[in-house]
Order: structure tokens, then sequence, then C-alpha cells
């Protein structure tokens, strides 16, 4: 595993997760695309986040994955690596089922046709986005824009 991110780092990439968590995820030897998901996340627990998927989705038989995820305002952007398994503890089944998820599967958190995905974060990279009022003149007006000033950028674990 690689470096722990820098804490205030860690903690942007997180708050700005929470308020938009949908990941793009892949398993890694999948022929085919990334698929849109609506992570379950945990603020207690930085090392995981959990799906809800039907039993046939193209994720759901786990293994080595990557997830893509680009927030809701444009200033944080990850690239997330680890592996996906089923999980198996109902409590945590419990906790992550809401209104939210029973819309996208009415036959209830029981279904046998759901499950509940963790995905195990390995390592990730990080990029923040803070240009200001003058890095955004800068973009309308074509100049240039100082790279060590646009943001940060790190490898490490969330």
């Amino acid at each position: 595993m690689e470096k722990q991110i820098d804490r205030e780092i860690r903690a942007t990439f997180w708050n700005a997760f929470h308020s938009s968590p949908v990941v793009m995820m892949r398993l890694n030897e999948a022929a085919g695309h990334a698929e849109p998901m609506t992570a379950q996340l945990d603020k207690e627990a930085h090392h995981a986040i959990w799906f809800f998927a039907k039993r046939g989705n193209r994720i759901a038989r786990g293994g080595k994955a990557m997830g893509q995820v680009a927030t809701l305002r444009h200033d944080v952007f990850a690239s997330l690596s680890g592996t996906l398994v089923e999980e198996t503890d109902s409590a945590v089944r419990t906790k992550h089922w809401s209104h939210a998820v029973e819309a996208w599967f009415p036959n209830g958190k029981d279904d046998p046709n759901v499950v509940m995905l963790r995905f195990d974060i390995d390592d990730a990279e990080v990029w923040t986005a803070h240009i200001g009022v003058k890095g955004a003149f800068n973009l309308l007006t074509g100049r240039p824009i100082d790279p060590a000033k646009a943001g940060d950028h790190v490898l490490g674990a969330v």
C-alpha cells in the first residue's frame, strides 16, 4: 500500500465524495465499460465503499477493480483501485439499506437477486481543483494557468 494521503486532501476527498457518491466501476479483467454505481459510504470506514447490485450485474462476480470518481462540483477527482467482494455481514446490509436503494430493488433487502458488494480500497490517486477567481478568469481569456496553483495531486491510501 502506498503512503497515507495528506489528512486535509483525504478529508476533502471523502467530504466531496459523500456529497456526490457516484463512482464508475469496472472489473480489471472484464471486457467492457465501467458503469455508474451509487456508493454506500460509512464515515468510520475509509478503507471501503459498498454497492447494491443485481446478481447478474457485470461487477457482481467481484475481483480486482477500479473506480473513477468525479464529484458534483468537479473539484475533486479520484481513481480508486482495490478488490470487490460480496458483503456477507447482514448488519452492514441493513445499515446501508434505504428508501433510495429500495427504489432500485423493490423486492427488499432480502431479495436473493440483490447482492451487496464491498470495494476494499487498496490505494487511490486524488486530484483536487481550486483554481479560484484568477484561474477562472485565465480559463475564460486563454491565459496560462500555473499548475502549482491549480490544485493538488497525490497518490496513496484514502
